[in-house]
């Protein structure tokens, strides 16, 4: 039987051995169906970091939420109000792990969408009290950040191996999606609405998708992999067939099935009934283990100190800082900026993500984000825009600057952080890792938020040590990349340990010796298969 067009299409855009090799039946709609499902939740942080952007730069809510006195304390009410938001992401990120490997992917997902719900509509309703606008955002907050962990395990445990860097970037493609779409509906009520509405109405529609992620999610299934893990054989078996769309004794089920139970085993031997803290010191105490949560802590630290969420969330007001007058007119500018971003993440995730790699990608953004950012800050330096008169040449350069900067973040520094995050630590701590590489996104993403309006103000004329500084960063993330970061795609997630090492030897191993014994996941097997025998343990 021939290849289908979109398989014929994914194989000149994918260049790797595993999409070579790998039947072609396991790319069909349900697989990347349910990676937008799930990533639904990541399109509620975009969406609201950029809403939040343009609405405190309209007058009707700095009118009712008391922006008054000079600059600087406009800037620092602002930076409250965007930052809370970061700082309930940055404990849900924490919590979200031990949650997740009790409760599963799917339903801690769909209590997370919930959470949102409710501090949206708390914002929603705090009309110019400032209190219910803060709890509501940091109440919105810890679920987008629980979700910010959950999306990219859920996701890269169920991808096929060949094309998990482009399903996993999907998350970071809903990020830019829910900002664009944010940006143009800043724009729209900036024309067509007035009074309270102009504010409220983008606050509120922020909802849509926690509420999309909730409806999607109770359509999926579980993770196989976790379901692996709670010993729901049969199910995993039969998760794994429906969404590879092939039989369950198809040779590369059996395959992907026989993996999923040999790595398991190896963990359970190590693991046995070790608690999360005991996870938390084999993470820091195994090389192997400490090596991944390093590498993909200090990933989310650079990505976010390249500066990207400075210009999401005050894009409105950088493009001010940059000659562009009119509030109209740089939300517009702003939603040119949302479209950039969308686009160039589209072409990553279909050209790059899985052919040229995850580490080259990185390398190259890493000098052309900097490169962007010196000319900006130089220009805002040298020849800064007088008000009043028209935009220089070397001004719309600038502007280009900032759009070029977008491409340059979606094309390495976007999603290819948490694609690296999800996929390279070990079965047993991959959602310990990524609530912690989470969390330090989101803690940096809180101090980028709360520090930006102030550094606009105070860091040099027009702010231009701003850009200067991140622009450094960029370009020192090139070094760190160079000498820590391996490439990974392609490579199965049972098969990491050839990368970074094993990842044995720490407490939990312990204590799965002290209770006796190796613990065999081919015996619980054929236990369930007394009760059922749909599941075959064969090579």
């Amino acid at each position: 039987m021939g290849l289908s067009i979109g398989n014929k299409i994914l194989r000149k855009i994918v260049k790797n051995e595993a999409m070579a090799q790998d039947p072609p039946e396991i790319y069909g709609w349900r697989v990347y169906l349910l990676a937008c499902s799930a990533c639904f939740g990541a399109m509620s942080f975009g969406w609201d970091s950029s809403v939040i952007g343009g609405v405190i730069e309209l007058q009707t809510f700095q009118d009712d939420f008391g922006f008054t006195g000079n600059a600087k304390a406009k800037a620092n009410l602002g930076a409250n109000i965007v930052s809370t938001l970061q700082a309930g992401c940055f404990l849900g990120a924490l919590i979200a792990s031990p949650l997740t490997d009790r409760y599963g992917r799917k339903w801690c997902l769909i209590a997370v969408s919930l959470v949102v719900i409710a501090g949206i509509i708390m914002q929603a309703a705090a009309s110019g009290n400032l209190a219910p606008m803060y709890i509501g955002r940091f109440i919105a907050g810890v679920g987008v950040g629980a979700a910010s962990c959950i999306n990219p395990v859920f996701v890269s445990e169920n991808a096929p191996r060949s094309i998990r860097g482009l399903l996993t970037g999907i998350y970071q493609l809903f990020i830019v999606t829910g900002g664009m779409i944010a940006f143009w509906i800043n724009y729209s009520v900036s024309l067509h609405f007035k009074g309270k509405s102009m504010y409220i109405f983008p606050l509120a529609l922020q909802g849509l998708p926690a509420v999309l992620l909730c409806a999607c999610m109770l359509l999926c299934h579980e993770s196989p992999r976790w379901l692996a893990r709670r010993d729901r054989w049969e199910e995993c078996k039969s998760v794994l067939s429906r969404i590879r769309n092939l039989s369950p004794d198809h040779p590369y089920i059996v395959g992907e099935f026989r993996e999923i139970q040999d790595q398991l085993e190896h963990e359970r031997r190590l693991q046995g009934d070790a608690t999360y803290w005991d996870l938390t010191r084999d993470m820091w105490t195994i090389s192997g283990n400490r090596k991944r949560a390093l590498i993909s802590v200090f990933l989310m630290i650079c990505q976010q100190m390249t500066g990207t969420n400075a210009i999401n969330t005050y894009a409105p007001t950088i493009f001010k800082n940059l000659g562009i007058t009119g509030t109209s007119t740089s939300l517009f500018s702003t939603g040119i900026y949302g479209i950039v971003k969308v686009t160039s993440c589209v072409i990553f995730l279909l050209f790059l993500a899985d052919s040229l790699g995850r580490r080259r990608s990185l390398l190259w953004t890493s000098i052309a984000q900097g490169l962007a950012m010196f000319y900006i800050g130089l220009y805002v330096r040298i020849s800064p825009p007088i008000e009043g008169q028209s935009v220089p040449p070397a001004g719309y350069v600038a502007l280009v600057c900032i759009f070029l900067f977008a491409a340059f973040f979606q094309f390495g520094w976007g999603p290819a952080c948490w694609i690296y995050a999800s996929e390279i630590p070990a079965a047993r701590l991959r959602s310990l890792n990524v609530s912690y590489a989470a969390a330090a996104q989101w803690l940096f993403n809180f101090v980028v938020a709360r520090a930006v309006p102030t550094m606009l103000v105070t860091v040099g004329a027009h702010g231009y040590g701003t850009y200067l500084i991140f622009g450094s960063f960029c370009f020192s993330m090139f070094v760190f990349v160079w000498f820590f970061v391996p490439e990974t795609k392609g490579v199965s997630l049972e098969h990491m340990d050839e990368l970074f090492g094993v990842t044995d030897g720490g407490p939990a191993a312990e204590k799965g010796s002290v209770q006796g014994g190796e613990y065999d996941a081919a015996s619980e097997i054929g236990k369930a298969d007394q009760k059922s025998r749909h599941v075959e343990v064969s090579v």
